[in-house]
């Protein structure tokens, strides 16, 4: 049995992939490009992912486990998503063999079926407890940012609900295709540039007693009457969904909580560090690709158990 393993994130716009050591946890190497779902036919994911990975698998040796949206229906090949409650162990036990490559395995995502609620996830699972795992955690709220962020509830090393928040999408949906978004449209290269006061600023307006469907909008009243710039309506409206969604899963999940793990990017993380600071909600922060390692480490550990 290889001392090393293979472990891939694949989502919807992007590869990341790391050799590491089993023992230690070290990535001895890695790989990223944008080819995510997207750019790829079913009949390709095998092929892309050995000539990424290949010089790395010792003619097979090395297993492969991979997590993300490659293994949804869009994928490369369809894993189960398992009812919460669920641990790290009860995905160990449920990884899929994938078609066409050796000694490689999908890992499943979750999801929520309730009359008041339903929700999936794929690939933030593994971040989760890798997160807690490196925290020595077994239960809290965790955020993962990104374009369907995601607002998980662990409590005695299993994950028992979640939330996806859409904030990265309807943020480009409303930059990119409204009225209020239209002066960042209009304006030079500076309008893609993050502004600390437009951030905060919609970080503020998010609360106002209206709502969301109006704090989105003073991005086009600020603009005309209260001096907010072209070139800080982008980050107007991001602090603006971003404070929203804080907002919201303040009442949801963090209530009872003393703080949240934050697993995230460089470019993500501070954002959502100030709204929750705004808040007083103690943050707690992991860096995403070592929340990846640590969770699919944990899992390949268990799998060859089992």
């Amino acid at each position: 049995m290889s001392e090393r393993l293979i472990a891939i994130d694949w989502g919807t716009s992007n590869f990341r992939a790391f050799l590491v050591d089993r023992q230690s946890g070290e990535c001895l190497e890695s790989v990223r490009s944008d080819a995510g779902l997207r750019s790829l036919t079913t009949a390709e994911f095998p092929h892309y992912c050995e000539a990424q990975v290949g010089a790395w698998r010792e003619g097979g040796k090395v297993p492969v486990y991979l997590s993300g949206m490659v293994g949804s229906a869009r994928g490369w090949s369809e894993a189960p998503q398992l009812e919460v409650p669920r641990s790290a162990l009860d995905l160990a036990d449920n990884v899929v063999p994938a078609p066409g490559l050796d000694n490689a395995w999908i890992v499943p995502g979750l999801k929520v079926v309730r009359d008041d609620h339903v929700d999936v996830m794929r690939g933030e699972e593994i971040q989760a407890f890798g997160a807690f795992a490196l925290k020595g955690l077994s239960s809290g709220v965790c955020c993962l940012p990104g374009t369907h962020s995601k607002w998980a509830r662990l409590e005695g090393d299993r994950l028992v609900d979640f939330s996806t928040m859409m904030t990265g999408e309807l943020y480009h949906a409303v930059r990119f295709h409204t009225l209020p978004g239209e002066p960042s449209r209009m304006a030079d290269n500076s309008g893609d540039a993050f502004d600390a006061d437009g951030f905060a600023q919609g970080l503020a307006a998010a609360e106002h007693p209206a709502g969301l469907m109006h704090a989105l909008f003073e991005g086009r009243s600020r603009h005309l009457y209260a001096g907010l710039q072209a070139s800080q309506v982008g980050s107007f409206l991001s602090g603006v969904l971003i404070g929203a969604e804080v907002l919201a899963q303040r009442e949801h999940l963090i209530e009872q909580q003393a703080g949240v793990v934050l697993v995230g990017s460089s470019g993500l993380n501070p954002l959502y560090l100030q709204a929750l600071e705004r808040h007083a909600i103690a943050v707690d922060e992991v860096d995403s690709d070592s929340a990846t390692l640590a969770g699919l480490i944990a899992l390949a550990e268990r799998h060859r158990l089992t």
